[in-house]
Formats: C-alpha cells, structure tokens, sequence
C-alpha cells in the first residue's frame, strides 16, 4: 500500500515506518517543520532512505492537504504527549491533537482516503473504575493531554458516522522501549540507573500501569490498517498486555535486570496534581483479539531486556539529570 504516517520521527512512528518498508510498503512519514532538517529517530533509521520523508505542520491544513495526496492508508501518531507539560500549555494541545486530528480528517475525506489508523491513548479512561479497561469503560480524562486525546477520537469517530471515512481508533496502554521519550517512565528510570545514579529520582511510585513493548504495538497497528481487519472500521480497540504493574515494582524489577541497587527518591515537582494522577490502568485485550488477530508476543521481561541493551547504547541521547517535562 501507499501510507502515510504523521509523527513518523518519534518513538513509535519511527519503528512503524521500519516494520512497513521491511513488509513492502511505500511509506510517506509527515515530520514536523525545522530549519535543521532534523526528522527526529529517522535520521538514525535504517530505513531512512527507504522513507519519503516530507516536512511539514499537523496544524496547517495546506501541508497536511498536501501529504495525505495519493496516499490510501493513514495511520495518525502524530500528538503532542507529555502530560506535565499539558498542565502549562493547554492551547498548544488543543492546536495540534484537537485541530491537527481535525486537518487530517478533513483531508483524508476530500482525497479519498481508503484507511485511518487514528491513535487514542489509555489515558483518557483516567483512573480504571472496573478492571480490567474494557472499551465499554467511562471515558474520563484527568489531565488535559487526556482530554485533548479523548476530543480527537470522538472527532474521529465523528468523521466515520457522518461522512463514512473508514476510521479505526487503537487505544495504545503504556508503550515501551528503544527511542522512547526520556518523559515516560521506564527511560526516566533508565537513564538515571545507566549514568551510575543510584538515589532514582521519581514522583509518584504507587501506579501501576499496562505495559506492551513497542514491537507488538508496532504490529496491532501494522493489522489495523490490513485488510483482513474490515470489522475494526468504526470501532475502539484497546492495545495492552492485560497485566499492570506498580511504578515502584517495576524500578525494581529494572534495576535486578541491569544488575544494580537503587533507593527511589519520589520528589513533588515530579507528581502530577492530586485529582489528576491516573492510579491504574490494566487492559483488557479480548477485542483486540477478536477483530485483529492480536495478542502480545514480548513478555514484560524480554521487552525490558532489549529495551536496556538499547539504552546502553544510546544513553548519550539523553539528559538523565534533567527531570524532562
């Protein structure tokens, strides 16, 4: 297929734009605008010339016209993600995950778009009022990333109730692994233990979270713009492990893996505000198997195992004593 991928230069659209080109696929990846040239982890890509890569503005309607052209499958990870940085600039999450979704799905119904992939997040359920999470559950955004999120998808969804655009919405729980954002947990804890710390500084340490490694995320998506996932058109369908564990377990369980001790400091400029911290979030997955033939393949293990041996490597791209809002 022809695709389109926006936010192709992060932590997963890079590796989706690799497992694409290795399936066969041409690939289109929409990077964010700069003067350096600079396109994110698909400048480190091994498929980096394999990509067609374009610049341009999820927030500009022109740009996003322009790649959505020719194009017959989408699949949308582009979003700004960092929920401390949601409590200081509402507006610039509503401009790209509210108005952005929205050039995209104006776009994609004038060239005539055969498949979106739209990525939700786990966050706009909040805090699980029923375990596990199944797509039935409230949505309930606690902070305003989430809420900028939960927009999108019912803009989305939208789009395929009143115009028929064949859109599927894949709610992503926690994510993991090589190239992710030094503001997720698992690379806060990372580098922090990789540059010789051994006092971890953290906020909170008693949620618990869904983890899925990044190549079985890669692969629901992969599925869901497939033909074979017709029935998912219209549809939430959770992506997640059906298994949660603590922040405070899993820096453990990170450190007996990378063979150190630590002391886990939890500092307050690290907490999110009180009625905005999201307690625990375990999915449930049974919908994913259902109309996509998913399941995880990584254990929690594995995953953290590979995850490491990158973050030995690449621990130069990142600034573990900065605490990365």
């Amino acid at each position: 297929m022809k695709v389109l991928i926006t936010g192709a230069g992060g932590f997963i659209g890079s590796h989706l734009c690799e497992a694409l080109v290795n399936e066969g696929h041409e690939v289109r990846a929409l990077v964010r605008y700069n003067s350096q040239n600079f396109w994110g982890w698909l400048d480190r890509s091994s498929a980096r010339n394999d990509i067609n890569v374009i610049a341009g503005d999820m927030r500009d309607f022109d740009s996003v016209f322009k790649a959505v052209k020719g194009i017959e499958c989408i699949f949308h990870l582009a979003a700004l993600i960092s929920i401390p940085y949601s409590y200081q600039d509402q507006r610039a999450f509503i401009d790209v995950n509210i108005k952005g979704t929205l050039n995209l799905l104006q776009a994609s119904l004038s060239a005539g778009v055969k498949r979106i992939i739209h990525t939700s997040s786990s966050e706009v359920y909040g805090t699980a009022q029923h375990i596990p999470i199944d797509e039935q559950h409230p949505v309930n955004p606690q902070s305003p990333y989430a809420a900028t999120k939960a927009a999108a998808d019912y803009l989305a969804l939208s789009f395929y109730r009143s115009f028929d655009l064949p859109v599927t919405v894949l709610r992503p729980f926690n994510t993991y692994g090589p190239r992710q954002s030094a503001r997720a947990i698992i690379p806060t804890i990372l580098t922090q233990i990789l540059s010789g710390n051994k006092e971890i500084k953290l906020g909170s340490i008693q949620p618990s979270r869904d983890l899925t490694y990044v190549r079985d995320t890669v692969q629901a998506f992969i599925l869901a713009g497939s033909s074979i996932s017709d029935k998912a058109i219209g549809e939430v369908i959770n992506i997640g492990s059906n298994f949660d564990i603590s922040v405070e377990k899993l820096a453990g369980f990170i450190a007996e893996l990378a063979g150190v001790e630590i002391e886990l400091l939890s500092e307050e400029e690290r907490k999110r505000p009180v009625k905005s911290e999201v307690e625990r979030l375990l999915a449930e997955n049974k919908k994913a198997k259902r109309l996509l033939g998913w399941s995880p393949v990584y254990s929690l293990e594995k995953g953290l195992r590979e995850t490491i041996d990158w973050f030995r490597k690449n621990t130069k791209f990142y600034k573990p004593d900065i605490y990365n809002v």
